[in-house]
């Protein structure tokens, strides 16, 4: 198979089949058994995997933070653009302003129980 042929059909996988290959590969690697050149290829294989699960999961994460931010109200799932200018929700976090966190700390000492 060639190495296009093989991103495109990593590229296809969801990411619990991603995930399962990529626990097979280290099954296999693990036992000890397998040749130099195999265990290269599949640790090359494996990389691959690894980098597909985890962009996978990051955008799935910047989804989940930008629902979570507009607190669902409109109740649409957009799939997320990575050209967006929300996009960097995790970097800019909205800060608590100072005087709203002095009163809550003034009433918590106050508090018995």
């Amino acid at each position: 198979m060639s190495d296009k042929t093989a991103k495109s059909e990593l590229a296809k996988l969801n990411f619990e089949d991603a995930l399962a290959k990529l626990e097979e590969l280290v099954a296999q690697m693990e036992e000890g058994n397998l040749p130099l050149d195999q265990m290269i290829a599949c640790f090359e294989q494996g990389a691959r995997l690894t980098s597909l699960c985890r962009g996978k999961l990051d955008k799935l994460e910047k989804k989940i933070e930008i629902l979570t931010r507009d607190d669902g109200a409109a109740g649409e799932w957009e799939d997320f653009d990575e050209s967006s200018e929300r996009k960097d929700a995790s970097l800019n976090p909205k800060p608590v302003p100072a005087a709203a966190s002095d009163n809550q700390n003034k009433y918590d000492d106050n508090l018995l129980f």
